[in-house]
């Protein structure tokens, strides 16, 4: 029986990624910063075990309770709205030691296994935010195609061991709590000379056009990384995030 492990499970894309990997036999590891087995349904095949990736002991105990695995997926993240001018060095690198270290550390942790068993697959969760410049997500940005880079280095060192790397790249998904948050955190990163244009900016992106990505679009490239041997490097997710991504192939 295949098993999973996937970072920040408790909402969002992690959630759905988890239900979606249970409801096709998998024994799936749901690691959360603070666990909640509520929200997954009750499984013999489901563990929930507690993990914040920028923690290196919180690691190490969940790498160890989770034991041999089959497939990563690194989707623990967070998001950051504001013009850099206002955004604080600090917050900056809260941002890439849970968007890039966390994933690097979590990678770190998992592939002596994956190179032991000589098979395996590591899925990082990136943006399409990488596809396309926007305003008021430099930061954010710039972790994102952090990971983005590492990954295409990773791939190549770990294929000889039978070990796959895949970058799932989803859209906007503005109904998810991760834009919530991201949001609010925007409240504290707009200097007055960016207000009124931010606001133009904001405004536009709290629109939900029709071409938006869903947690049930992740779920489906996620598996399709997992499951697809010939899956491309990068999958895109969401009718959005496959609009961008057509335009720069």
């Amino acid at each position: 029986m295949d098993t999973i492990l996937i970072t920040g499970s408790s909402s969002g894309f992690g959630l759905e990624t988890a239900r979606y990997f249970l409801d096709r036999d998998w024994t799936v590891i749901a690691a959360m910063r603070t666990p909640r087995a509520d929200v997954l349904p009750k499984s013999e095949r489901l563990r929930v075990v507690a993990l914040d990736v920028t923690d290196a002991p919180s690691i190490a105990r969940a790498v160890e309770e989770a034991g041999p695995i089959d497939a990563l997926v690194n989707n623990a993240g967070a998001g950051l709205m504001g013009a850099l001018e206002g955004v604080s060095i600090n917050a900056t690198r809260q941002i890439f030691e849970l968007n890039t270290f966390g994933t690097m550390a979590m990678t770190q942790a998992v592939l002596p296994g994956l190179r032991e068993q000589r098979s395996g697959v590591i899925v990082n969760v990136s943006s399409a935010v990488t596809l396309k410049p926007l305003p008021m997500l430099s930061a954010y940005t710039a972790s994102k195609m952090a990971v983005e880079a590492f990954s295409e280095n990773l791939a190549l060192e770990v294929e000889s061991f039978g070990v796959r790397v895949r970058l799932v790249i989803p859209g906007r998904a503005p109904g998810t709590s991760f834009s919530a948050a991201a949001r609010a955190r925007s409240q504290t990163s707009i200097p007055e000379a960016y207000a009124d244009w931010a606001k133009q900016v904001f405004s536009g992106a709290s629109q939900q056009p029709a071409d938006i990505t869903t947690a049930s679009d992740v779920a489906e490239a996620v598996w399709q990384a997992v499951t697809d041997r010939s899956s491309p490097f990068r999958i895109p997710a969401g009718a959005d995030a496959v609009s961008l991504y057509a335009k720069t192939a």
